[in-house]
């Protein structure tokens, strides 16, 4: 009955009032969609990021975050830092696979390249690295970030765009 395929969610910039869901929709995400790729304490760890919600919260309002809804409920976020770096994009387990992630990426893709960039940035988790290669987005390099006692692994992933995008709305 539901298409997902084509438009599965609406998009509008995040509000102050969205940090606890935005919060608990990241928590969730990493507890339950990386569990093949990082132990529990690094999950925790992890995590522990959104555990000072005004700080999460801040940190959302202080880039360019876009909320994604499904029926008016939040379903999933993603930040652009400057004009060239996806800080974070993360969906509610739920809709893991209905494009939403896909549609949240190709806002951004958009935005920087109405920001007047060239190449896009991401720091991809192992879990998202699938993701970002399917999109597009180039390995250029392994890091290794400590979160609390534990060391969590990455990958910075590079997309460059194109020049005849963004250009008009």
């Amino acid at each position: 009955m539901n298409s997902p395929a084509k438009s599965p969610a609406g998009l509008r910039p995040f509000l102050p009032a969205d940090t606890p869901l935005l919060a608990e929709i990241f928590r969730a995400s990493i507890a339950e969609l990386t569990t093949d790729d990082y132990t529990e304490a690094q999950q925790a760890a992890w995590m522990a990021s959104a555990g000072d919600e005004a700080a999460f919260g801040a940190r959302l309002a202080g880039e360019l975050t876009l909320v994604a809804t499904i029926e008016g409920a939040a379903v999933g976020f993603a930040a652009l830092k400057g004009s060239d770096v996806i800080d974070m994009l993360y969906v509610h387990p739920a809709v893991a696979g209905q494009g939403v992630g896909a549609q949240l990426c190709d806002a951004l893709e958009k935005l920087a390249a109405a920001r007047g960039a060239t190449k896009l940035t991401a720091d991809a988790s192992d879990s998202a690295l699938g993701f970002f290669t399917r999109r597009g987005f180039v390995p250029q390099r392994r890091n290794s970030v400590p979160r609390n006692d534990e060391w969590l692994t990455n990958t910075t992933v590079q997309k460059t765009l194109s020049a005849t995008r963004g250009s008009t709305q």
